[in-house]
């Protein structure tokens, strides 16, 4: 990653936090484009990619004549779904203490559907990496990830699969997800889900299938995420076009 990209990411969040509770939570509007470029230390140019950035994803609205608007609306939502958050400061934005409960690493073979999701053969060697996620000492979050295992380079041990998985994939992978598709449905816990989770069988979950691509659209990992009902509030934001 640049040093202009992961600078850019920082002020990002900078930003954010300083809309949410900082220098402009009790402000309608953010400083010109000039003043604001000053005090971040940074150029116009790469103000302005970070302000385009923000009002894709609904945070600000940059009207002429008017200036750059703080959604607050949009800033107070705890979960923004099509957003990629790591589970952590997700259970963190909901208001709880997150920590991982269990991280569990085992090689296999990728099953039919695996192997269509990476586009890769039936019976290709895989890593899968379970972890569940605790909000309050509460199992909140489980997930499963899935990478073909001859893109794992270099010695990892379970301590670097203890961090969030894209820590995992740029280091020892060299893989910088882009974008991902995923398929959202219901679910009833069975058996082996209510065990880890500490819920009744059948008990309602979130069940969120995910493929990553990277930037040139090829398919670098697979999840599957169940999250238990009652600690988040999902919500997606769709603009109008």
């Amino acid at each position: 990653m640049s040093h202009q990209l992961s600078q850019s990411k920082t002020i990002r969040a900078q930003l954010l936090s300083a809309m949410r509770e900082g220098e402009y939570a009790a402000c309608e509007r953010l400083p010109r484009e000039s003043v604001l470029a000053e005090k971040l230390g940074i150029s116009r140019t790469q103000l302005r990619d970070i302000l385009a950035s923000l009002e894709r994803e609904g945070f600000i609205t940059r009207r002429h004549g008017v200036g750059t608007i703080i959604n607050r609306h949009v800033l107070n939502a705890q979960t923004r779904m099509d957003i990629e958050v790591e589970f952590l400061d997700m259970i963190r934005q909901s208001g709880h203490e997150a920590a991982v409960a269990s991280v569990r690493v085992s090689d296999g073979t990728a099953d039919e559907k695996i192997a269509k999701q990476l586009q890769i053969p039936e019976g290709t060697p895989i890593i899968r990496v379970s972890r569940l996620c605790t909000a309050d000492g509460r199992p909140a979050i489980y997930c499963e990830d899935v990478v073909e295992k001859a893109l794992a380079q270099g010695e990892y041990t379970i301590k670097d699969l203890k961090l969030p998985i894209f820590h995992f994939l740029q280091q020892f992978c060299g893989i910088y997800p882009y974008l991902d598709l995923t398929d959202l449905k219901p679910v009833v816990a069975d058996a082996a889900l209510a065990e880890i989770l500490q819920v009744p069988i059948g008990a309602p979950l979130l069940h969120m299938d995910e493929v990553d691509f990277d930037i040139d659209g090829k398919p670098v990992f697979c999840s599957t995420e169940y999250f238990v009902d009652g600690i988040f509030r999902h919500t997606v934001m769709r603009k109008k076009l």
